[in-house]
């Protein structure tokens, strides 16, 4: 497969400058750009681009819809691929995600948590899972309060299988996004004191990778700025 040709016009030169882009931002925080994992979130594309990433050597693709998720992931199956689901999941749906996905970045509730670890009971598997901070004042949003992670990432700790990773959070709208990656830094710290290995925080999309660089992100998802612009929903 990595003789063939890219298909998708613009995708490799847009790819290297994010990867260019994700490197000085390290550099200007200190820090070296392969401890960070590159995420690139697919949505709405097909999977011919999924296969030209993987051709352009990435690995780690991220998908926000589970039924989307599940097809590319059957249709792909025969390339070495990370599957992280990053958009929120249902608890019904668990099950079928825990099938396919490697990491789940939007784990915010207890039940969700014992789905996960149910659907993978007794398979040997490991799934790395975030607790997905909400960071607006909107309780309607996806995420945990603040004030809960401590006892979901208890909750977490205690069901076999699951791997914590970290958090995750999405930048609100109304809040500069070093400000909100600040606050981020923090609950890392605080889950970190229950859960020492849980280093990992996913943050930084297309618009403001470079501030969670900078706050510490070690996993970015990155949509267009990489996969061009999306496709109408199908």
């Amino acid at each position: 497969m990595t003789g063939d040709a890219v298909t998708e016009p613009g995708l490799e030169a847009r790819l290297h400058a994010v990867q260019a882009e994700v490197a000085a931002a390290s550099r200007a925080a200190g820090r070296d750009a392969d401890d960070l994992t590159l995420i690139v979130v697919t949505k709405f594309h097909p999977a011919s681009l999924v296969e030209d990433l993987a051709r352009l050597g990435v690995r780690d693709m991220g998908e926000n819809r589970h039924q989307e998720a599940q097809e590319k992931s059957v249709a792909l199956a025969d390339l070495d691929l990370r599957w992280h689901f990053v958009g929120q999941l249902q608890t019904k749906k668990a099950k079928q995600a825990a099938q396919y996905a490697h990491a789940v970045h939007s784990v915010d509730r207890e039940r969700l948590v014992d789905a996960l670890g149910g659907a993978i009971a007794g398979t040997g598997k490991q799934l790395d899972v975030f607790l997905q901070v909400n960071l607006t004042q909107d309780p309607g949003r996806g995420g945990a309060a603040p004030e809960d992670l401590e006892r979901l990432a208890e909750h977490a700790l205690g069901v076999s299988g699951l791997q914590l990773r970290g958090v995750m959070a999405v930048a609100p709208l109304d809040e500069a996004p070093a400000a909100s990656f600040e606050r981020l830094a923090g609950y890392s710290e605080r889950v970190r004191a229950i859960a020492p290995t849980a280093t990992a925080i996913s943050a930084g999309m297309t618009h403001d990778f470079r501030e969670a660089i900078a706050a510490g992100a070690t996993h970015l998802r990155i949509g267009s700025a990489i996969t061009g612009k999306r496709p109408e929903p199908r």
